[in-house]
């Protein structure tokens, strides 16, 4: 029979529609969302991520200002339109597409976007807030947005194991933050793996929830996952397929097809966590603008 195939889609379009309720809250009193993103040089990948994002703004009404810059920008000059995006009234989430150019500082890039705009949940600020768990903040769009499509199918990790194949900023370790909190959707034991772990293998097949996010086309095998286990494929891996209509395609870094026969749940690539990242930033720029409207003094949304 197989797993149960968690279609991120179908949430993410709920994700929308709930969205769209508020948005027209702000627009009746006179508040448009907008995202601003800013992307230095031309990598064809960030290109298209720029692009998903836009289209997903113009798909609900939101203000959207993709700014494309040279690669050779300097890097003070980076930081002047972040601090220009900062005041502007009109721009209520601002985030710089990754990578920049190697003579930017990543470090300084983060820092300098104000934390109640930073959607990307990057700052230290939000990063801050989101390890103790305090609600003020933001979440990282990739780790919520798992979070969320988890609860969207009824699968509670309150007291089961979540192992995380993966530390990074992005994912691996914003994820395990946010799963161990008290809460709804959360309450899990969390262990993060990486590529110092020893035994791997052993590890995994003890994950009632497993997470992969390296980026290594068909990295987690079925002999590294416990029968019934929910498994959540964060990898989007580009390989080279003649019989595709582009000449590619792309795979995450589960091997989708024998691990579907011993997991109950499992993310497809695409169409699993990929387009719960874009509506979780959605949400995070609506929610901005909300926030913003409060200070402003207006009444609570």
């Amino acid at each position: 029979m197989g797993a149960r195939i968690l279609e991120g889609k179908q949430v993410a379009d709920g994700v929308k529609r709930g969205l769209r309720e508020r948005i027209a809250v702000l627009e009746a009193r006179g508040v448009v969302p907008g995202l601003a993103v800013i992307m230095v040089g031309d990598d064809p990948a960030s290109a298209s991520y720029v692009n998903m994002k836009g289209k997903a703004c113009q798909e609900l009404g939101l203000r959207s200002r993709a700014l494309r810059m040279p690669v050779d920008l300097p890097e003070d000059e980076l930081l002047k339109l972040i601090d220009g995006l900062n005041h502007d009234p009109e721009i209520n989430g601002i985030l710089v597409q990754m990578p920049v150019p190697k003579h930017i500082d990543v470090g300084k890039v983060i820092a300098a976007i104000d934390p109640d705009k930073d959607v990307d949940a990057f700052h230290p600020i939000n990063v801050g807030k989101m390890l103790i768990g305090s609600g003020d903040g933001f979440l990282p769009a990739t780790p919520h947005g798992i979070q969320v499509l988890l609860a969207a199918y009824g699968i509670d990790v309150a007291g089961k194991h979540v192992v995380i194949i993966g530390r990074s900023n992005i994912v691996g370790k914003p994820l395990a933050a946010i799963l161990m909190q008290k809460g709804k959707g959360a309450d899990a034991t969390v262990t993060v793996c990486h590529s110092r772990t020893r035994d791997l293998r052993a590890i995994t097949t003890q994950a009632d929830v497993l997470v992969c996010a390296v980026g290594k086309a068909g990295f987690v095998t079925a002999d590294m996952v416990r029968e019934g286990a929910v498994v959540v494929d964060v990898g989007s891996n580009r390989i080279e397929d003649p019989a595709a209509p582009r000449g590619y395609r792309f795979v995450g870094d589960v091997d989708f097809e024998a691990v579907r026969e011993k997991a109950s749940a499992i993310t497809p690539v695409p169409k699993g966590v990929g387009p719960m990242t874009i509506a979780m930033l959605m949400y995070n720029t609506v929610l901005a603008a909300e926030r913003a409207l409060e200070r402003q003094g207006g009444p609570k949304v």
